[in-house]
């Protein structure tokens, strides 16, 4: 009798291991569909068939972000968006993807009311997005400005020469891939790099004029690299207003006339990784968190892996925290 009941226990447990995993694989095969028409963009327009103001966050260091690009496009050819509130929270980054969001940011402004919520910080290549707006709030303690440019480059030709080793090239010029971090730049290779750097700046510069209720000369005394605190960005007139997304929503219905009653929506670029379907990527990005060698990491996911910064390159416009 003890027999036909343990029988009887040991086939319900089983019953239940096996009605958790059905359940499990469900579940795990549902989640996988959702993610394949995720990404196929079947549901790309699901909840935006509604009026309402687009929120688009920016944030850490800005490069060239075709994946927002693109969707800045979409928000700017979508009717159902009345305004754009951008929420800002970067130290800056290359120029080359400052101009790019910045001018697609104006691009939207020409169709749409666009105003900028400044969080932290918005420095820099940040502070260039933020001028492509409308209109720029800020708290107090925020911090904004740090208008420039800069060009950094290693020198480790003391730290070779120390160890015995030098680094022999023929070249077609004295400037060409000058300055180098293998020796003392020639004559004339730092003022080949000024004058980039002078180019960059006084666009960044007539840029800020032309966005700002300042003069040239105004703004040359502001734009000396230093930052500000949001309260003194106002006093500058860097900043439109001070508050939060509330006071930069306001603005968007009682200066521009939108409807009170429309929501915030936020909209996210579309990246390769929202598909659920990913493992191949996650098993590469754990042999690079493992002792295999940095061989078998694929090149397409070290991005995913080590700080963005370290894969910038040209001018920048970066205030470094």
């Amino acid at each position: 009798m003890a027999l036909d009941i343990d029988s009887i226990l040991d086939r319900r447990q089983l019953r239940r291991k096996v009605s958790f995993w059905r359940i499990g694989t469900l579940i795990a095969l549902a989640l996988a569909i959702i993610g394949t028409l995720s990404t196929s963009g079947l549901f790309e327009n699901v909840g935006s068939n509604k009026d309402h103001i687009a929120r688009v966050s920016i944030s850490g260091t800005i490069t060239e972000d075709r994946d927002l690009l693109k969707m800045l496009k979409k928000i700017k050819d979508d009717d159902n968006v009345k305004g754009v509130l951008v929420s800002m929270n970067s130290p800056g980054g290359t120029t080359a993807g400052g101009e790019a969001i910045y001018e697609a940011i104006r691009k939207i402004a020409k169709e749409k009311p666009v105003v900028t919520s400044v969080k932290t910080l918005a420095a820099s290549a940040g502070y260039m997005i933020a001028s492509a707006s409308d209109h720029i709030v800020a708290r107090r303690s925020s911090i904004v400005g740090s208008i420039g440019v800069i060009f950094q480059y290693p020198q480790a030709s003391k730290l070779l020469e120390k160890i015995g080793v030098s680094l022999e090239e023929i070249k077609s010029s004295p400037l060409k891939a000058e300055p180098s971090p293998f020796h003392t730049p020639p004559p004339g290779a730092e003022a080949v790099i000024k004058e980039l750097i002078d180019d960059s700046y006084n666009w960044f510069v007539d840029l800020v004029t032309e966005r700002r209720p300042l003069n040239r000369d105004e703004v040359l005394k502001l734009a000396d690299g230093r930052i500000y605190s949001g309260d003194r960005g106002f006093k500058n007139k860097l900043v439109d207003a001070l508050g939060g997304e509330d006071v930069a929503k306001d603005w968007l219905t009682e200066e521009k006339g939108l409807d009170k009653s429309l929501k915030l929506r936020d909209w996210s670029p579309k990246r390769p990784t929202d598909n659920l379907l990913f493992a191949s990527a996650v098993d590469r990005w754990l042999k690079g968190q493992s002792a295999l060698p940095f061989s078998d990491i694929d090149p397409d996911m070290l991005p995913a892996i080590l700080p963005k910064r370290v894969f910038l390159d040209g001018l920048l416009s970066i205030w470094h925290k």
